[in-house]
């Protein structure tokens, strides 16, 4: 089953919180669930006109709604570049969101200061060094390395698609440690992008096992009662 499911998505709920924190009427849910997903979409895919994006290494956006205005939080790799000079860059964003919304928008930026344990900007590193037409497997394997050192517990890619040039499709994977799927108290990332090359599209999936949840670090429900005795009372009979 582990091997299945989305990891983030396994947890949320449990030891982590939503991306989306909001409450809505029945007749209103779906068009700001609709909005949310386009905010993303913008904030991911915007060019500049040499074709680089606008906002790069953004893990994930945060979005909470009140009755006034719409907060979005951006946790970046590189904040200096997304806040521009005097904060211009963050102003036009704003400025764009609001128009296409018609909400008053409130953008806040997180700096993330380990970017080698952040699996959507592995898989991003991995896809952009794929698009400048370097060889796969030592592209994995130094992630891979470049992964372990920054004190990943375990870490796994795999990279799907025409690689290499040739004429049928295959997957290849790459292991280092441990990546312990269906334990919850596991604190592992989950990243996924396309390489859009000449031969076509290459997806690229990461797993990142960063450790166990800490107490602070837990977000959603308190999992705790629901745990087993560590020594189950047990009498057993010959």
């Amino acid at each position: 089953m582990g091997q299945k499911v989305n990891p983030i998505g396994f947890r949320t709920g449990v030891m982590i919180g939503w991306k989306s924190r909001w409450y809505a009427p029945k007749r209103e849910f779906a068009d700001l669930l609709v909005e949310d997903q386009k905010i993303r979409k913008f904030i991911k895919q915007r060019k500049d006109r040499g074709g680089k994006p606008m906002y790069p290494a953004v893990a994930k956006v945060e979005i909470e709604r009140t009755r006034d205005e719409v907060k979005v939080t951006l946790f970046s790799a590189r904040p200096g570049v997304l806040i521009g000079r005097k904060g211009e860059r963050v102003e036009e964003l704003q400025a764009e969101l609001q128009a296409r919304t018609g909400r008053r928008i409130n953008i806040k930026i997180e700096e993330l200061n380990r970017p080698e344990l952040i699996a959507q900007l592995v898989a991003e590193d991995v896809a952009e060094q794929l698009e400048r037409r370097s060889g796969f497997r030592r592209t994995m394997k130094r992630s891979l390395e470049q992964t372990m050192d920054a004190g990943a517990k375990g870490v796994k890619i795999q990279l799907a698609g025409r690689l290499g040039g040739s004429e049928m499709a295959r997957r290849e994977k790459q292991i280092a440690g441990s990546i312990p799927l269906s334990t919850l108290r596991a604190k592992v990332d989950y990243g996924f992008t396309e390489a859009k090359i000449a031969q076509g599209h290459i997806g690229v999936q990461v797993w990142i096992n960063q450790g166990i949840y800490q107490e602070d670090e837990i977000d959603g429900a308190d999992a705790k009662t629901g745990q087993a005795p560590k020594k189950p009372k047990r009498t057993y009979k010959r």
